[in-house]
């Protein structure tokens, strides 16, 4: 099993940029897919992006293309989400998520076996 330690949350203003990682423990990691999500003040928690074993697949919610851009190091057991042109509506706790296998259904929670305690992002106007 996976275990994943998010950091890289903090506050920043308007159209500023954040880089957040995630730290992963495990000799499993390189083989399994990861995700970002994130939950906003009185919402569901929901997909932000996501990213195969070997990166040769990510994708985006509709919300973050052009802006956000995930990756990983396989060799270092992390995974990014480099977020730019943040906007208020982008503040949020975020969550890294990992699974054995990339499901087509990789927006959904349940599609996602082990999650991170989340980091906080705030955006101010």
């Amino acid at each position: 099993q996976v275990q994943l330690v998010e950091s890289g949350g903090g506050l920043v203003h308007n159209g500023g940029s954040l880089r957040l990682t995630c730290a992963a423990s495990g000799r499993s990691f390189r083989t399994y897919a990861m995700a970002w999500f994130r939950q906003a003040p009185g919402k569901e928690r929901e997909f932000v992006a996501s990213i195969t074993w070997s990166a040769g697949t990510t994708d985006y919610a509709d919300s973050v293309k052009g802006r956000f851009a995930i990756s990983r190091d396989n060799a270092k057991n992390t995974m990014f989400l480099q977020m730019n042109s943040l906007k208020p509506e982008d503040t949020a706790v975020y969550y890294c998520a990992s699974n054995p296998i990339y499901s087509n259904g990789f927006m959904y929670i349940s599609n996602w076996s082990a999650w991170g305690q989340g980091t906080p992002v705030t955006v101010s106007s």
